[in-house]
């Protein structure tokens, strides 16, 4: 059975919007796009490919495949580009069509929850879930990730979409690894408890 791990970069007060870039998601107003750059260093660099090395298959949101397949393509001189364009991808949305823009991947379209569990049911390493915070409520409702690597930074956005949105049910969750980089960020990996 293959595990659905989550990784998502937060601020201090849970905003995961728009880490990577300026312009990579405005809604709402959000000007702050970036935020997660200055904090990069070898040891987050480290963890990260120590991640992507037991990955399989990527799960993503409409909404960060269409960002990933804008960016990473064309992305030539990153080591994580090739790594990411071999990966099967697997896309939930109800709006998209096939054929998709990016390389190997899939749309996931009907009953998205019940095509995630047929996937975990089948043998092989990791299903990554990146960015995708409406996705990864939607797997956290029914039970199907199996952690959280979270990228916590030393910083308060005040406002921007949160990985854990207002009247999400509760849980709790076990810290199961946890390492700090260089520059303050505590990549923090939870298992529900």
């Amino acid at each position: 059975m293959r595990r659905i791990v989550v990784t998502d970069n937060v601020s201090l007060d849970g905003v995961m919007q728009a880490p990577g870039r300026p312009d990579e998601d405005t809604r709402d107003g959000f000007t702050r796009g970036g935020w997660a750059l200055p904090y990069q260093d070898p040891v987050l660099g480290r963890k990260m490919g120590e991640g992507m090395a037991s990955t399989g298959a990527l799960l993503l949101g409409r909404r960060t495949y269409l960002d990933f397949a804008g960016y990473w393509p064309r992305q030539t001189g990153n080591p994580f580009t090739p790594v990411l364009d071999a990966l099967p991808k697997y896309v939930a949305s109800t709006t998209l069509t096939e054929p998709l823009p990016w390389v190997n991947s899939h749309l996931l379209k009907e009953d998205v929850i019940e095509a995630v569990r047929e996937l975990k049911a089948q043998p092989g390493p990791d299903i990554a879930v990146l960015g995708s915070g409406e996705l990864v409520r939607s797997l956290r409702r029914h039970g199907l990730v199996d952690a959280y690597v979270l990228l916590v930074h030393p910083l308060v956005l005040g406002n921007g979409r949160r990985l854990f949105a207002d009247g999400d049910a509760p849980g709790e969750l076990r810290l199961v690894d946890s390492v700090t980089t260089t520059t303050g960020v505590v990549v923090a990996t939870y298992e529900p408890a």
